[in-house]
């Protein structure tokens, strides 16, 4: 089956578009969270082309809650039709603030934080007990934090395969302490229909933190015996949640 059938045989609702009517199928827009990068979602990516779903995976300076959701909205406006946006961790917090956008139709949760109005990821984090990688985090003069290799092999990414391990390891991105304090104004989620996949052996964010926030959003839920890293460790459970808040 070529690329145009299968991109038929998704659901696409209809969409008004100068007094026509189109039917067209979401752009998924990807956003890492801290500690990460674009390349996080290698391996969703084929799996969602193969259904006919084009991707754009950000890539955020984790800087600041103002810059990273401003690119999030460049990527948004170089999108011509709707828009699923998709947040693992910190990027859900991004997702959260983003995901206002007219052109966004649903919003995916995974493993994430999804605050609401004047909380952040970190007076989240605080609400539940310290997680494994919390003594993991190594703070530099500058204000960013990264994590040791023992803290990203043992408490991130720690069903991932040692190859795996080593090359998110070396490639994280380094997180303002700042970014994490950020608080949310106006949360997508109260407006979008939002899916949450929850990370049952998450040693980053609680799994009952995770589960709490899905119920509180009132997301569709999917549950995953997997450490954070979970689009990496189980990439089609996080493409059959992104594929169904696609159609």
């Amino acid at each position: 089956m070529d690329k145009d059938s299968r991109h038929r045989t998704l659901e696409s609702p209809t969409y008004f578009k100068e007094d026509q009517i189109v039917s067209q199928s979401p752009t998924v827009v990807l956003i890492h969270g801290a500690w990460a990068n674009a390349a996080c979602w290698s391996r969703v990516i084929p799996v969602l082309d193969a259904q006919g779903l084009q991707s754009v995976a950000v890539s955020l300076p984790l800087t600041s809650l103002a810059d990273d959701s401003a690119v999030v909205k460049r990527a948004l406006d170089l999108i011509d039709g709707p828009a699923v946006l998709v947040g693992h961790s910190y990027g859900g917090v991004v997702a959260t603030a983003a995901g206002n956008d007219s052109k966004v139709r649903s919003l995916v949760f995974v493993a994430a934080f999804a605050p609401d109005e004047g909380e952040s990821a970190g007076s989240l984090g605080a609400q539940v007990d310290p997680t494994p990688l919390g003594p993991e985090i190594r703070p530099d003069s500058q204000g960013f934090l990264k994590l040791s290799q023992n803290g990203f092999y043992e408490s991130f990414g720690q069903d991932l395969d040692a190859q795996e391990k080593l090359i998110a390891f070396a490639t994280q991105g380094p997180t303002s302490a700042a970014a994490l304090g950020d608080v949310i104004t106006s949360p997508a989620w109260r407006k979008r229909p939002s899916w949450f996949v929850v990370a049952e052996q998450d040693r980053a964010i609680q799994p009952s933190l995770q589960h709490s926030l899905a119920d509180r959003a009132g997301s569709t839920k999917t549950t995953v015996a997997s450490s954070h890293l979970v689009m990496l460790s189980h990439p089609q459970e996080v493409s059959n949640a992104i594929l169904a808040a696609s159609r």
